[in-house]
């Protein structure tokens, strides 16, 4: 078999929705408008939280990260996709190829470790609400995201490198949006075997373990507000981790549609039906969900356009 040459100057070819004919300007409309929605939802999220010192706290310091994180793990895929979209061009470069797979990875792992990490937050104001300022200090929040940082970068180098060892045959056609890591792996022409045990590992560290984590973290949640005897103390216990509960529901419920639908079916668009709810949808709709459910969030947006909208029209009426 022919072996093709993985240099930067090879090109991977991207036909998830680039034949789409008369439906093309259709959904380049639809994906820059979800695209530009979660870019703003997003950094309105970030910059309400900076700007308001009601918000200074650890809670919001971790949504904080998980809404960079979110705008840089829809970046990582969409912008490709519209210019496929745009001008039908479906090449990307090896480098760009190799680029996309260690973002998607890095970002996608640091959703899951501040998800963990949120609810180990909610699990400390709730089970010991008492403790909670002590236990979740400044100190502790800047190591959790630290290390968050530290070990999606690690993952994500660990998965990227061992895909530099590959060659790949001449059909390097990828039936997707962007470059998949297992959608890329099935066309490498030399051995995967390490590449599959490099999967595994890091997806059972940076996904499983974590999930792990919240599941347990949510199990001592639930108890503690079973043991609480008021109906209005459950309600107010259970309202502040409502948000980031809806948010992991999400956000798993979606990943796990992914790999259900990639292993029960072969069929490439279901797949990528699958993934645009993973990749588009999902980062698009935390903001709202923080926002709409959460009070406090709410009044930090308002106070924020409030003071980058210009002069009310009584005021500009009071100048002449």
């Amino acid at each position: 078999m022919e072996r093709g040459n993985h240099t930067p100057d090879s090109n991977f070819v991207l036909l998830g929705f680039a034949d789409e004919g008369a439906l093309r300007h259709l959904l380049f409309g639809l994906f820059l408008s979800m695209y530009l929605v979660t870019l703003l939802g997003n950094l309105l999220i970030i910059l309400a939280i900076l700007s308001d010192s009601h918000l200074h706290t650890a809670m919001y310091f971790f949504l904080s990260h998980l809404s960079f994180a979110d705008c840089c793990f829809t970046s990582t895929t969409i912008p490709k996709m519209l210019v496929a979209l745009h001008t039908q061009s479906k090449v990307i470069t090896y480098a760009g190829c190799i680029s996309q797979i260690f973002f998607f990875i890095l970002f996608g792992c640091l959703d899951n470790l501040f998800l963990t990490v949120m609810a180990y937050d909610r699990f400390v104001a709730i089970c010991h609400p008492l403790h909670y300022t002590t236990i979740m200090n400044p100190l502790l929040c800047g190591l959790l995201a630290l290390g968050s940082w530290g070990i999606s970068v690690l993952g994500s180098l660990l998965e990227t490198l061992t895909l530099l060892r590959l060659s790949f045959c001449t059909n390097m056609e990828v039936p997707h949006f962007f470059c998949d890591l297992p959608t890329v792996l099935k066309l490498a022409c030399s051995d995967t075997l390490l590449n599959n045990i490099v999967v595994y590992f890091v997806t059972v560290i940076l996904a499983v373990v974590p999930l792990s984590g919240i599941l347990f973290s949510y199990s001592q949640i639930f108890s503690s507000i079973l043991k609480i005897s008021s109906a209005g103390g459950k309600y107010k216990a259970f309202s502040t981790c409502g948000s980031h509960l809806s948010v992991v529901s999400l956000f798993y419920g979606t990943g796990l549609g992914v790999y259900l639908s990639s292993a029960a079916t072969s069929s490439s668009r279901a797949s990528q039906v699958a993934s645009v709810m993973y990749t588009v949808v999902t980062p698009m709709l935390n903001p709202f969900i923080y926002s709409l459910r959460n009070r406090d969030m709410k009044g930090a947006l308002q106070r924020l356009l409030s003071r980058a909208v210009p002069l009310r029209c009584e005021d500009i009426l009071g100048c002449w």
